[in-house]
């Protein structure tokens, strides 16, 4: 059976194999909302990170994750963020983006598709937060949501940066007036 570089470095996370895709021991986490884990796990994935975070969402209103990028930018770390342009039109949305733009991260918005419907962190380009949760209060409150963290799996992480990029590239970059 042919393999891609993300089921290789799957395989090796699950069953532990070592096929020379990352120098850390890989770690698979898991949660879940509104149990209270997912939005655990999100924030985790963003406080950890030392070197760089690379966000892409379709909805974002959460508070707490604001709060976890502002820190992480103030404690150097590269942060660049990717929206869906038409899944942030609230005020609350608005209010979300202008903090992160005010304070120096750079945000794109996409519009180019129906919905940018891409849910995805990539921390320090080894660590990539994926799943059903939605940046927003109600994900983490109201909705059944789930995250996986694939942990210290790089070959994982350089795909979703690929993909991210590419969205990056589509984006246009959001205003503190947007």
């Amino acid at each position: 059976m042919k393999t891609n570089g993300f089921t290789t470095a799957l395989c090796a996370a699950v069953f532990g194999l070592s096929a020379g895709v990352a120098s850390a021991a890989p770690q698979v986490m898991v949660g879940f909302s509104p149990e209270g884990s997912a939005q655990r796990l999100v924030l985790q994935t963003l406080d950890e990170s030392q070197q760089s975070i690379r966000l892409m969402g379709y909805s974002f209103t959460s508070p707490e994750v604001v709060k976890s990028l502002l820190a992480a930018h103030r404690r150097g770390v590269d942060v660049k963020v990717v929206l869906d342009a038409k899944g942030n039109t609230s005020r609350s949305s608005r209010a979300a983006i202008n903090l992160l733009v005010n304070a120096g991260i750079p945000v794109r918005l996409v519009s180019q598709f129906k919905i940018m419907h891409d849910k995805v962190i990539v921390s320090d380009g080894r660590t990539t937060e994926t799943g059903s949760f939605n940046f927003s209060r109600s994900a983490a409150r109201s909705n059944s949501e789930n995250v996986i963290v694939l942990k210290d799996l790089p070959a994982v992480a350089s795909q979703y940066l690929a993909h991210w990029q590419s969205r990056w590239e589509q984006g246009k970059p959001a205003t503190s007036t947007y």
